[in-house]
C-alpha cells in the first residue's frame, strides 16, 4: 500500500490528518476517525453471481477467511456507543487471500459507512468542512453547499446491534469480468437478521458499551450472517462523484455471504496494526475515478504509520 506521488494529494490527507487530530484530539495508537472498533474474523462465501461479475479470486474461491471491524464515528477512543456523534458507524471489510507467488501476503479491503451520503466530492472540500467545524462557522457553510447539508440532515439513528445495520461503499467501483466487462457497482452490506434502530429515548438508557457487549454475545451464540451486495450502475450514471446517488431502481445484485464467528484475540494490538485501505490492488475490481478513494487511502497509511510507530 503506498503513499501516492501526487504532492497536492499528498499534502492535502497530510493537512485532513492533522486537522482530525485538532477536531478530535490526538491519541496515540488510535485512528483520527472511527477511532473506537471492535475486530472479528470470518468467512465469505461469494453466490455464482459474483463470479460473473468478477474474476477476483474471492468472488470465485468457495470460500475466503475476513477480518470485519465496526466502528464509531470520531476520532475519540472512549466515544460512548449510545453517543448520538458515534452515528454513522463504519464497517471494514479484509479479505484474506492466498499469498503472491513470490511468498507475499495478500488480501484486499471494502471501507464502508452506515449511511450511503458523504459531505463532499474531494479530500480538499472535507477539508473545507473541517476548517468550518473547528472555528464553529459549520453553520454558515452548509446552506450553500448542498451536499454537506444533505449529509448532515440524513437521518442516522443508532442500531440494536452492528449486526443489524446497513453498510454502503459510497464510492464506486469497477468489476472485471474474465472476458473483460466491466461493471460499475457500489457496495452494501445488508444484515440477515434485518435492520433496527433504538429509539432516541431508549438510547439515552443504552450502556456506553452496549454495541461491543452485544456483539460478542451474539457471535458466542453463532455466526453473525450478513449479505454483500452491489447496486449497478447503467449507462450516464456518475461514478467519480460520491455525492451523486444512483436511482432506487437500479438492478442489485448479491454477492455472497459474510459470516463472522469471532472476536479477535489481542484485539487492540490488531487494531493498532491492521490498515485498511480503500483501493482494491487486485485483478478483477478496480477502484472508479471518485477523487476520495485516493484521498483516504493516503489518510489511511499515514494514520496506520503513526499508529504502529506509537
Amino acid at each position: 500500500m503506498p503513499l501516492p506521488s501526487d504532492e497536492v494529494l499528498l499534502k492535502t490527507a497530510q493537512e485532513l490528518f492533522s486537522q482530525m487530530q485538532t477536531l478530535f484530539g490526538k491519541h496515540p495508537g488510535k485512528r483520527p476517525a472511527h477511532s473506537k472498533g471492535i475486530l472479528l474474523e470470518g468467512t465469505f462465501q461469494p453466490t455464482p453471481e459474483a463470479g460473473k461479475l468478477s474474476k477476483a479470486t474471492h468472488f470465485n474461491s468457495p470460500s475466503t477467511p475476513i477480518l470485519v471491524r465496526f466502528s464509531n464515528s470520531t476520532g475519540i477512543p472512549t466515544i460512548p456507543d449510545n453517543d448520538s456523534n458515534a452515528d454513522p458507524r463504519g464497517m471494514g471489510i479484509r479479505f484474506t487471500l492466498p499469498n503472491t507467488s513470490d511468498g507475499k501476503r495478500s488480501h484486499t479491503d471494502i471501507v464502508m459507512h452506515s449511511t450511503p451520503f458523504f459531505p463532499t466530492r474531494t479530500g480538499g472540500e472535507f477539508l473545507e468542512v473541517l476548517h468550518h467545524l473547528i472555528a464553529g462557522t459549520i453553520g454558515d457553510y452548509l446552506p450553500t453547499h448542498p451536499a454537506a447539508l444533505a449529509f448532515v440532515q440524513a437521518p442516522k439513528p443508532a442500531p440494536v446491534s452492528y449486526a443489524k445495520e446497513e453498510y454502503f461503499s459510497v464510492s464506486a467501483f469497477k468489476l472485471i469480468a474474465e472476458d473483460g466487462k466491466v461493471t460499475f457497482v457500489r457496495y452494501k452490506v445488508a444484515p440477515a437478521l434485518g435492520v433496527e434502530f433504538v429509539d432516541a429515548e431508549a438510547l439515552k438508557e443504552k450502556d456506553a458499551e452496549y454495541l461491543q457487549v452485544d456483539i460478542k454475545e451474539r457471535i458466542t451464540s453463532g455466526p453473525v450472517s450478513l449479505k454483500l451486495l452491489v447496486q449497478v450502475a447503467e449507462e450516464g450514471d456518475v461514478t467519480d462523484d460520491c455525492t451523486v446517488h444512483w436511482p432506487e431502481s437500479r438492478k442489485v445484485v448479491e454477492l455472497g455471504t459474510i459470516e463472522i464467528n469471532k472476536v479477535s484475540d489481542d484485539n487492540a494490538a490488531r487494531q493498532k496494526t491492521i490498515i485498511f485501505d480503500p483501493i482494491p490492488r487486485v485483478p478483477g475490481v478496480e477502484p472508479s475515478d471518485d477523487p476520495l478513494l485516493e484521498m483516504r487511502a493516503a489518510i489511511y497509511l499515514l494514520s496506520g504509520r503513526e499508529r504502529r510507530a506509537a
